[in-house]
């Protein structure tokens, strides 16, 4: 009687906190396949920089990307999404070798740019989701606020790039967007975590490719960021 009146304290304990053991298993998983990933993301990036291809083959790999990324959602649950996680994120990889190439052109400190944004991606990371683990507060209510915000960002960027097209520009514009999208990307992770933890994402492969997304368009619009200040 004592030992069902102790098993049950700690369910209770256990659900009050929001984070349940499936939770912290499904967590593991996914940090350790996350950090797998961003791995194999980064020596497709190098890969693509020493080729240096052409500027296109960035929306060429990023369209593939989304392919394996719909591919991913449909054979979510088999074995085989693992590879379709590694594909999706060594084409995205794959894709920034263009950019990186030009900040290394544009500039002498182009090296130490892209050293500084992916510290800091790092750091953030570390931080948020750490902070999310530990405090086990509750952060579902951040899910609205952050639909909303990625809608207006999505919005904000296809402005920005139908009025280059009409050579109309804001000053600041890019600046701003980049600003607010650390801000949401930020938050992402806080909240995925959260969501594994409590139950909301069993998956740990489909959890991965979220937090990759977030730590992958966290370190490109620090890049930006980073490049304005330095210009």
């Amino acid at each position: 009687m004592a030992d069902a009146d102790f098993t049950t304290q700690t369910r209770t304990q256990t659900q009050a906190g929001g984070h349940s053991e499936t939770g912290y298993k499904v967590l593991r998983q996914t940090y350790m396949l996350l950090s797998m990933t961003v791995i194999f993301s980064a020596v497709t990036a190098g890969i693509s920089m020493a080729v240096a291809p052409p500027p296109m083959t960035g929306i060429v790999c990023l369209l593939a990307g989304f392919f394996a990324l719909w591919r991913l959602g449909k054979v979510a649950n088999k074995p085989s999404a693992l590879g379709w996680a590694f594909a999706f994120t060594g084409l995205l990889g794959f894709s920034l070798g263009p950019m990186l190439n030009a900040y290394l052109q544009m500039s002498q400190s182009g090296g130490l740019l892209i050293v500084y944004a992916l510290a800091t991606t790092g750091a953030i990371f570390m931080t948020l989701s750490g902070y999310t683990l530990i405090s086990k507060k509750d952060f579902s209510f951040l899910g609205g606020f952050l639909s909303v915000g990625l809608w207006i960002l999505i919005g904000g960027f296809l402005f920005s790039f139908v009025g280059s097209l009409f050579g109309f520009q804001i000053a600041g514009l890019h600046l701003a967007l980049s600003s607010m999208a650390i801000v949401i990307f930020s938050g992402l992770i806080m909240y995925d975590t959260h969501r594994i933890l409590s139950g909301g994402e069993t998956n740990y492969v489909l959890a991965t490719v979220s937090m990759y997304l977030s730590i992958y368009n966290l370190f490109m619009h620090l890049l930006m960021l980073f490049g304005f200040a330095d210009d």
